[in-house]
């Protein structure tokens, strides 16, 4: 017998006459699922790294100041959507026109006149004589009106006169309290009216120039009206000093800052602000460790500082404050915002509603005069808020990370400084500091 001549090399062993040929299609097969399994979970790490990024950004993109601590003057910017306060608000249709209840409310009631004008018929009467010679019968009807004045600026010449005695002696008249020694200046009313506008009405330099030269006629600059904010500050010295020593020296003091347009345009600086119940300190300048020591307070504070939770209230340059605690408001905001992460949990709806139920009682109490909220208010309230707590402590675990990385979930950052808050809820009203008394630093924010 002739052997078959073939081109197969002597032990190949894809050619096995040996094995069986669906042995090289499963090892074909098992290459390929493995190469596809490797495709699949790199595929699933991009997904899950983008779904990460799609969440931070919805996240970022829905914070407002009813669930974070941005100001409310973010959320009128482009895209941001309102706290959902703002947005009932908007879509309550059915609401009424005029005043609102609860709206403080003025009315006009007769009085006795100031001054009275007396009107006669004019003209002629319809047999032709002129009725300025009629007969006068007396008031037919009287009108009362509201109004002010004309304001007019009047230039007033002080003329210091000399007078000589019987003894022979010359005297001359003093300067009247208010006239600089100068031969041209403004009175001291228009320079109050400057300062009135532009800090207590906030008007703008420039605005308030106009203003005073449209209501009295008076032609001023803008270096004038600066120079009546220097002369008020000049005046209110000391007693600035003496409100940033009492705040000093308290128990309880709330801490903030907020951004302010100052200087050329585009440019910005933050005003700090120092609040007891009874005091405010501001102080413009950065939002550095320099400007906060600058502003005076808190290098020999010792009390409790309540502030926004900003990394610079916790600096080891403040060596002498007592403790730090957040402020109530924004723990609601944080709240807020865990509802809004957690819509299907139930606690932190129930921290909402205990922390604002304490804080209402906490301001009857004072009202009525009670050193302390009666326990038997107290101690449901308290018992709800701590139990939210620990119900948000449980559910919500932390994200392990590095040390230097602050980063948590919605609920978890917001339920580790709520925490320390309810350890603190008993409090008395003349103690803001433990968790119930939304302070001065907090209360232009507060829901």
């Amino acid at each position: 017998m002739i052997a078959a001549v073939t081109d197969v090399a002597p032990g190949d062993p894809s050619e096995d006459p040996s094995e069986d040929p669906r042995d090289a299609l499963i090892r074909e097969q098992a290459q390929l699922i493995a190469a596809q399994a490797g495709q699949i979970a790199a595929l699933e790490a991009t997904v899950a790294g983008l779904r990460e990024q799609l969440e931070a950004a919805a996240r970022a993109g829905s914070r407002n100041s009813g669930n974070s601590s941005m100001p409310p003057s973010s959320d009128d910017l482009p895209g941001r959507k309102p706290p959902r306060k703002q947005r009932r608000a908007a879509e309550r249709a059915e609401k009424k026109r005029g005043k609102q209840p609860g709206a403080p409310g003025a009315s006009m009631t007769w009085e006795v006149p100031d001054r009275t004008e007396d009107h006669h018929p004019g003209g002629t009467c319809s047999c032709g004589r002129d009725l300025a010679g009629a007969a006068d019968l007396g008031v037919a009807r009287s009108y009362q009106q509201e109004e002010i004045p004309a304001a007019a600026a009047e230039r007033v010449q002080h003329d210091l006169h000399e007078s000589r005695c019987a003894c022979g002696r010359v005297h001359a008249a003093a300067r009247p309290a208010g006239v600089p020694d100068s031969a041209l200046s403004i009175g001291p009313r228009l320079r109050a009216l400057a300062v009135y506008l532009v800090i207590f009405q906030h008007v703008p330099v420039e605005r308030c120039r106009q203003l005073i030269a449209d209501v009295t006629g008076a032609a001023v600059s803008d270096g004038f009206i600066h120079s009546c904010l220097a002369k008020a500050a000049s005046l209110a010295a000391d007693v600035v000093r003496l409100i940033r020593t009492l705040i000093t020296a308290a128990a309880v003091a709330g801490f903030d800052e907020t951004t302010l347009r100052s200087g050329p345009a585009g440019k910005k600086k933050y005003v700090h602000g120092a609040f007891t119940e009874e005091y405010s300190a501001f102080w413009l300048g950065t939002r550095s460790l320099d400007s906060m020591e600058d502003a005076g307070i808190l290098p020999g504070f010792a009390g409790i500082v309540v502030s926004d939770r900003y990394q610079n209230y916790f600096h080891p340059r403040w060596e002498h404050i007592a403790g730090n605690q957040a402020c109530a408001a924004h723990i609601l905001r944080d709240y807020q915002d865990c509802a809004e992460a957690y819509p299907d949990a139930v606690w932190p709806v129930q921290a909402q509603r205990a922390l604002r139920g304490l804080i209402h009682t906490w301001h009857a109490a004072r009202e009525q005069g009670l050193e302390a909220i009666p326990a038997g208010v107290r101690e449901p309230l308290e018992h709800e808020f701590r139990h939210a707590v620990l119900a948000g402590l449980a559910s919500v675990p932390r994200v392990p990370g590095p040390k230097n990385s602050t980063k948590q979930r919605p609920a978890a950052s917001c339920s580790n400084s709520a925490a320390t808050a309810a350890a603190t809820c008993s409090c008395s009203p003349r103690t803001p500091a433990s968790g119930l008394r939304t302070t001065s630093a907090s209360a232009a924010y507060a829901p």
